[in-house]
Order: C-alpha cells, then structure tokens, then sequence
C-alpha cells in the first residue's frame, strides 16, 4: 500500500470528520449491497455518498476567504502602559546565581 494514502486519509478525516464519516458508511453500504444483490442497500449507498460529495463541495465554497479580509491580529496587552508588566530582575553582585 502507498504510504501517502493513510497520511491523505487521516487528513482528510481531521479537515471535513462529517462528510468523511457519511462517504465511508455510503461506500460500504453500496459494496454489500452490490455483493450481496440487494439493490435497496445499494441505491442507499450510492444516495449516502452523493450526500456526503456535496455536503463537503457546499462546505468547501464558504470557507473560501474573500481576499480583501485582512485577519485582525489580537493585542492582549498594551503597547505603553505606564507602568511595565513585569519588574526588572537584577542579580546582586555579592550573591551571583549557582
């Protein structure tokens, strides 16, 4: 097996688990179906992973970012405040650290 399947697998799991989830219980569903001629199970699978492709194409239009966003970076801290966030360490000569 191709060690870039399980790695495209497993991300594709972590980006989109829904669609991914509905996909993989559509293709089962389909295969036993088709092996197993019950036609019924079959239309349900293939139904299930028409879904499960659109859901993740609709998913996948919105979160396209508009270019003229900007992300706005967030300041948890003032740039000058009047006094500073933290005191200034000295060490004393007579004692140095060990």
């Amino acid at each position: 097996m191709n060690a870039a399947l399980p790695r495209f697998l497993k991300s594709a799991y972590r980006k989109e688990p829904l669609s991914s989830f509905l996909l993989t219980i559509g293709v089962v569903d389909a295969v036993i179906g088709g092996f197993d001629d019950r036609w019924a199970l079959f239309g349900f699978g293939l139904g299930t992973v028409g879904v499960a492709i659109a859901l993740r194409w609709w998913l996948f239009q919105q979160r396209r970012p508009e270019p003229s966003q900007q992300p706005v970076a967030k300041h948890y801290l003032p740039y000058n405040s009047s006094r500073p966030a933290l005191p200034m360490l000295s060490v004393s000569k007579k004692n140095p650290p060990q």
